[in-house]
């Protein structure tokens, strides 16, 4: 999905839904090496830049999302709603669809 977004900023997800961005992999092996650009894999760890207020449940009660903004989550391969704005590139998933948090 192609926005005229001009700042990710402006993108205030709704209910259960997460606005993620992937980490990107690292081009540089420990030893200094550079990597091209084919032989570096997509990692499923992302950031999650903003999150919305909850979804509901099966009673009609709110439910809060499991994370907040600022947290490392591990998110599937495939899936979400792509978002890009400008050069960069981000996806909303909703919170059930997340894998994991990341606790460093």
């Amino acid at each position: 999905m192609t926005t005229a977004l001009r700042s990710i900023k402006s993108l205030a997800p709704l209910l259960d839904r997460v606005l993620v961005q992937r980490i990107k992999a690292d081009s540089k092996t420990a030893s200094g090496i550079f990597l091209p650009e084919s032989s570096v894999k997509e990692l499923n760890e992302a950031k999650v830049l903003a999150v919305g207020p909850g979804g509901l449940d099966k009673e009609g009660k709110k439910v809060k999302p499991n994370v907040a903004p600022g947290d490392k989550v591990l998110i599937p391969q495939y899936g979400g709603s792509p978002v890009k704005v400008g050069d960069e590139e981000y996806h909303l998933f909703r919170d059930h669809e997340l894998l994991a948090k990341i606790n460093e």
